[in-house]
């Protein structure tokens, strides 16, 4: 009989080893052997748990996501931000260590890019849009007046999204990926002085 909590261990341990496999063979060059051989376990394992390698890259795409919300969540510390902290935690969100590792990074580029030919990762990378999306004019709209909240959202999130695609496809340290959060926070400042209303 297994023990009380090992499928949460088993996931945890096959979703690392979908992530290193990733950035060592690319997503191509990850195969079911690859993974078991990384996590320790039988192939049979990656079966039963997530049903082939389809539905583990799918479960380590979702564990991403969750990593990315969580990063944004923690800096709450049970406080209710201004609008204006709440777009920053948004930006140190998307620029943590753990979505800006090189092990992140390769995942979330292969991940992405098999988007494009599978559904479930489509529908997943338009979650991850949708949540950007909404967050962002969850802020904005204390900020700047009505009729620019959507701009600066689209603005704002399209910045993030090239800043951190820029410094991924680049290799970028640390370092680089904070500078790149800089950018973008530079950028909301920018924004909210231009379009901010008038009663703030």
């Amino acid at each position: 009989m297994p023990k009380v909590g090992m499928e949460k261990i088993r996931k945890q341990q096959l979703i690392d080893a979908t992530l290193e496999s990733v950035e060592k063979h690319g997503l191509q060059g990850t195969t079911i052997s690859s993974i078991s051989k990384l996590a320790g376990v039988s192939t049979g394992i990656i079966s039963h748990y997530f049903g082939g390698k389809g539905g583990l890259i799918k479960g380590t795409t979702i564990y991403l996501l969750e990593q990315l919300r969580q990063d944004f969540l923690t800096q709450f510390h049970d406080q209710k931000p201004s609008a204006q902290e709440r777009i920053n935690f948004i930006i140190n969100a998307n620029f943590s260590t753990a979505q800006s590792s090189n092990k992140a990074a390769i995942s979330w580029l292969s991940f992405w890019v098999l988007s494009m030919h599978s559904e479930e990762l489509s529908q997943l990378q338009k979650v991850n849009h949708a949540r950007l999306s909404s967050n962002l004019r969850f802020a904005f709209k204390d900020l700047v007046t009505p009729e620019h909240v959507a701009r600066c959202t689209n603005i704002l999130a399209a910045q993030i999204d090239g800043q951190w695609l820029r410094c991924a496809l680049s290799h970028s340290s640390e370092a680089m990926f904070a500078v790149a959060a800089d950018e973008c926070k530079a950028l909301a400042l920018q924004l909210i002085k231009q379009y901010q209303k008038t009663d703030i």
